[in-house]
């Protein structure tokens, strides 16, 4: 996801996307470990989606 899609989220939906992600992240990780998956970038853009929500939503609890 990008930023900007991230900003437009609300608290909620924020953390039903981060919860989705992750266990969307850990499922292609496990799969990857046991078989190549097609795209290993994938995991890495997963990854750094999971990050961009985490942060969104600790930088609008400091506020």
């Amino acid at each position: 996801m990008k930023q900007s899609e991230i900003k437009d989220l609300s608290a909620a939906e924020l953390q039903a996307k981060l919860v989705q992600l992750k266990k969307t992240y850990n499922d292609i990780k496990i799969a990857h470990a046991i078989s190549p998956i097609e795209n290993p970038l994938q995991i890495r853009s997963l990854r750094r989606s999971v990050a961009r929500i985490a942060t969104e939503i600790s930088k609008r609890e400091l506020l």
